[in-house]
């Protein structure tokens, strides 16, 4: 594929994951911070992401198996978990950490459990999307993965 259709198709791939609301505008804000001295800073940036909410996504898990619930708990691992997930963007997993957290505020526990099936979607869903965008990004060259003119 030549690279003006490949840059294209990077565009197009981009737009889809604003469109169908798994990013927002923090996403941008990260790119503008991409330059040529670090051509891959957002897919470092997102790699560090997934690799930390996995082992927050544990904690979760691990706290949901004990039982009675500890709600405070909860609703502590996922405000980390939804700031983690704000940094970067993820649009429909920090809403769904949202949910979450309205859950345990009213110490719902079978709310909780479907919320959290939810977030974990999301994450897995996301983690997907993000990569093969990075993988195309990465063939399209440096200059499109933030999707940034090439400063001289």
């Amino acid at each position: 594929m030549e690279r003006y259709q490949l840059r294209r198709q990077v565009a197009v791939v981009k737009q889809s994951l604003f469109d169908q609301g798994y990013l927002d505008e923090q996403f941008v804000q990260l790119e503008e911070l991409q330059d040529t001295d670090n051509p891959n800073f957002v897919e470092e940036v997102v790699t560090l992401f997934f690799r930390d909410s996995a082992r927050m996504i544990v904690n979760i898990e691990q706290a949901m198996e004990r039982s009675p619930l500890d709600f405070n708990r909860l609703d502590n691992y996922m405000h980390q978990f939804k700031g983690s997930s704000s940094s970067i963007g993820a649009k429909k997993v920090k809403e769904e950490s949202t949910q979450f957290r309205e859950y345990c505020r009213t110490g719902n526990a079978d709310g909780c459990m479907r919320s959290f099936q939810q977030v974990k979607k999301e994450h897995a869903t996301l983690k997907k999307k993000l990569e093969s965008y990075f993988q195309l990004a990465r063939q399209a060259g440096p200059a499109e993965t933030a999707g940034l003119p090439v400063r001289n």
